[in-house]
C-alpha cells in the first residue's frame, strides 16, 4: 500500500495542506503597543525610546533605537499608540523597521503610520509629535524586548 504512487501522492497532498495550515498568519495573533520615540539628528540622525507591548494579558517592555542617514535636522519626540498584529509570540515584535520619507515638523503634529518588520509583524501607530525636524532620509527603527 505505501508503494503506490496514488497512496504516496494523497499522503503527499494532506502533509502540504497541514504545513500550509500550520504556517498560516491565521493562527498569528494581536496585541497592543505604546511607544514613546526620540529622534534628533545633524544630516546623521539617532531615535532612541522605550515602548510597551500588551500581548495575551501580559506586559512586556520595549527598547527603541536607530538611525536614519540623508538629511536630517531638528529634534523631536513623538508619542504613538496602536496594534501590532500577525504575531505569535511577544518576541516577534522585535526586530528592524524600515522607512524612507520626507517631511517637515514644527511644533506639535498627528500621524498615522504602518511599519512591518522581518518577522511579519504589522505596527499600526498613530500619535503626536512635538518638536522641530526636517527630514528627507532613509531611516531605520529597531524594537527589542528589554
Amino acid at each position: 500500500m505505501l508503494r503506490s504512487p496514488r497512496f504516496r501522492a494523497w499522503l503527499m497532498a494532506v502533509m502540504a495542506v497541514l504545513a500550509v495550515g500550520i504556517a498560516s498568519p491565521a493562527l498569528a495573533d494581536n496585541g497592543t503597543i505604546r511607544l514613546t520615540i526620540y529622534k534628533a539628528g545633524w544630516i546623521i540622525g539617532g531615535t532612541g525610546g522605550e515602548g510597551t507591548l500588551t500581548f495575551k494579558g501580559k506586559r512586556y517592555a520595549l527598547g527603541i533605537g536607530g538611525l536614519s542617514i540623508g538629511f536630517t535636522f531638528g529634534g523631536s519626540k513623538a508619542v504613538l499608540s496602536g496594534t501590532v498584529s500577525h504575531i505569535r509570540r511577544p518576541s516577534d515584535v522585535a526586530g528592524v523597521y524600515g522607512a524612507a520619507g520626507a517631511g517637515a515638523a514644527l511644533g506639535r503634529g498627528a500621524g498615522t503610520i504602518v511599519l512591518t518588520n522581518e518577522k511579519g509583524a504589522v505596527l499600526e501607530l498613530e500619535g503626536r509629535t512635538v518638536g522641530l525636524m526636517v527630514a528627507a532620509d532613509f531611516s531605520g527603527l529597531a524594537l527589542s524586548l528589554k
